[in-house]
Order: C-alpha cells, then sequence, then structure tokens
C-alpha cells in the first residue's frame, strides 16, 4: 500500500509528540521545570485537554510540585493558559536576547529547557525567573478578562479610587492583583526560601510580576452630546507584553550582585559589596558571575558565538566587534526577494511586485 510523503510526515510528527510526552511524564522533578508548559509538543497537547480528562492529566506531570498540581486542577484550561504565558516568556526572553552572546537558547532534548546553563545563579538565570513569572502572570490576568477562568474577572475594586472627578471607573479592568496572586502560588512554590539560591529565585519571580503592575495604562472613552466629552470612562488595562520584556531587560543590565547572609535566624540577600546600593522589590539580582558565552560549552548548552549573525556597523553587543569577542567576522553576499513598489489597488487591495537583489551579511568567525 502507498503512503504519501505527507502522511509519513504526520505520522512521525504525530509519534515524536506522543514519545515526548511519554518520556515528560516520566521525568523527576528533580531535573525538569514547569517551563516544558511552553515548549511547541507539550504546549500543544495541552490545547486538546477536554474537561473529563484535565484532572487525570495534571496528577501525571511529574515535573511539576504537588501545589502545581493542585492548581493544575483547578481548572481544564489553567494547564493551557500557564503554558501560554511559559511560551511567552520563553520567546520574550529569545527576542530581547537574540543579538546578544547569550540568546536565550532552549532545547528540546533536555527536561531542563534551557540546559545547563540555569545550574549557574546568574544574571541570566533571574532574567529568565523573572520574564516567566510574568509570563505566568500576564495570561492568567489577561485569562480573567475574556472569562476562560470560573473564578476571576474584573477589578473591581479599582472603582474605590478617588479620581478627583476627573473621569469615572467603568469598563473592565484586568485583575493584575489576581494573576499575579496565581503566579505568586504556581511558580514560587517550588523554591526553598531556606536557601540561598531558591531566595534569589522568588526575588526575581517578585520582579517579574511588579514589572507588570508598573506597565499597566489607562485607557478611556468619552461619552456625550455630538461627540463632547461631558463623561469620560477609564479602566485599567495590561501594555503588550514587549513593554514588559523591555522594562525587564533594563533590569538586566543593572541586576545586583549579592550574597545570601543569615540575620536574625532569617536568611536574606544583600549586596554582595558594602558600596551598592540594597536591590528593591523591582530590581533582579544574582549570586554567582555569568559564564563565557563567548565559546561552546556542552555541559552548560552554551551554544558559543561562532556562526552568529552581528552587525558590523554596530559597537553594541549585536555589532561584530563584542558579539564575536575579538575572532572577527566573515561577510557574505545572499540573493533575497521582498516585496517591493506596492500600491493601492481600488477597491480594495495591495498589489506589490517582487524585487531581487543581493544582501551583505556577516558572520562571526
Amino acid at each position: 500500500m502507498y503512503v504519501s510523503r505527507d502522511t509519513r510526515k504526520e505520522t512521525t510528527v504525530h509519534l515524536s509528540a506522543i514519545l515526548g510526552i511519554a518520556l515528560l511524564l516520566l521525568v523527576p522533578v528533580t531535573n525538569a521545570m514547569w517551563w516544558l508548559l511552553g515548549m511547541p509538543t507539550i504546549y500543544q497537547s495541552t490545547l486538546e485537554l477536554k474537561p473529563t480528562t484535565y484532572k487525570n492529566y495534571c496528577k501525571k506531570l511529574h515535573y511539576l510540585v504537588d501545589k502545581q498540581q493542585e492548581l493544575c486542577g483547578l481548572s481544564y484550561n489553567v494547564l493551557m493558559i500557564v503554558g501560554h504565558g511559559a511560551k511567552m516568556g520563553i520567546e520574550e526572553c529569545q527576542h530581547q536576547f537574540k543579538m546578544s552572546r547569550w540568546n536565550c537558547s532552549t532545547f528540546n532534548d533536555t527536561p531542563t529547557v534551557f540546559g545547563g546553563v540555569l545550574h549557574v545563579k546568574s544574571r541570566e538565570k533571574a532574567y529568565v525567573y523573572a520574564i516567566s513569572s510574568a509570563g505566568v502572570a500576564y495570561s492568567i490576568t489577561r485569562a480573567c478578562r475574556i472569562g476562560e477562568l470560573p473564578d476571576c474577572g474584573c477589578d473591581n475594586r479599582i472603582t474605590s479610587r478617588d479620581t478627583k472627578g476627573r473621569w469615572k471607573w467603568g469598563g473592565c479592568s484586568e485583575d493584575i492583583m489576581f494573576g499575579s496572586k496565581f503566579s505568586k502560588d504556581f511558580v514560587d512554590s517550588g523554591e526553598d526560601r531556606e536557601t540561598p539560591e531558591g531566595l534569589m529565585n522568588v526575588h526575581n519571580n517578585r520582579a517579574g510580576r511588579r514589572a507588570l503592575r508598573k506597565n499597566m495604562k489607562r485607557l478611556c472613552k468619552c461619552h456625550g452630546v455630538s461627540g463632547s466629552c461631558s463623561m469620560k470612562v477609564c479602566w485599567r488595562h495590561l501594555k503588550p507584553f514587549r513593554s514588559i520584556g523591555q522594562w525587564l531587560t533594563k533590569r538586566f543590565d543593572g541586576a545586583t550582585h549579592v550574597r545570601a547572609v543569615r540575620k536574625r535566624n532569617k536568611l536574606r540577600l544583600r549586596p554582595s559589596k558594602k558600596n551598592i546600593k540594597r536591590p528593591g522589590k523591582k530590581d533582579l539580582v544574582y549570586l554567582d558571575e555569568s559564564p563565557d558565552y563567548c565559546y561552546r560549552n556542552e555541559t552548560l548548552g552554551v551554544l558559543g558565538t561562532e556562526g552568529r549573525l552581528c552587525n558590523h556597523t554596530s559597537y553594541g553587543m549585536d555589532g561584530c566587534r563584542l558579539l564575536c569577542c575579538g575572532r572577527g567576522y566573515q561577510t557574505a553576499l545572499r540573493k533575497v526577494e521582498e516585496k517591493c513598489n506596492c500600491k493601492f489597488k481600488w477597491c480594495c487591495k495591495v498589489v506589490c511586485e517582487k524585487c531581487r537583489y543581493e544582501r551583505e551579511e556577516h558572520y562571526c568567525n
């Protein structure tokens, strides 16, 4: 019997997905993290959950701690929403660092998702934790607003805030408090606050959630006769997640090197040097210096920068001088075909020509 190439390909992909999920169900919690929910195969499987099967599915996810499995069982689409948040965090991390020596690489063949890089308690680990926590809080908050979760909705507490008569609260303000609380319960539940690493992770998780509060905006709509604005109704809304990523990237650049000290029988994080300002709740912190991302390191899962595309006119981290770590670069000409000379044609479409040209690109040695 003849089987088409497309059919064989679909069968192979389907079997790979099944084997991948089966393997992950057997992974010990100590070797895996909830970030797996944001990886393509696992995230796709959460979209296929049904109200009759999700509770049993949650109990089989051994890479989730008990509290996370409990929260997973609250509603059949919680896992999908958390997975979407994890996916948002991973993708935003990769966008923000796409032209840096460390580009937030993920790996499909390891349950730790980011490889061994997160074994180092560096500023890169701080960013991953912060953007991931923010992603879950963002995804949950947005799901509340559109009615995907039964236990939350709009933030009605905002109506008690005094506007001094400049506007009235109305519409549906997004409930960032519920989203942050859920993210805290889910993301922080696997951390041991009695260890320096656990304390660092909890601090950075909280910084990620605080970034959401700093990136809320007020939207308003005018009401009145003949377009007048005799009454203005406003509500609070989350900015695009890209704004969260940019906010945390600034905190990444200014992250504080800390050490753990025990004071009054409680473990605390303090700056590693006396002349450094104590970090606030919105700042990122790290315990270890970053590894060398210039060269390939199989143990840590560092890919190095050899072969990376660089910008030969830039003096920043994306420039060939810094990204290539002083090793130099090679120039290549690549043939490119793009749309050009686009015109609007009545009515109603845009017609473009196809232009072919050669583009000069530069790659690290």
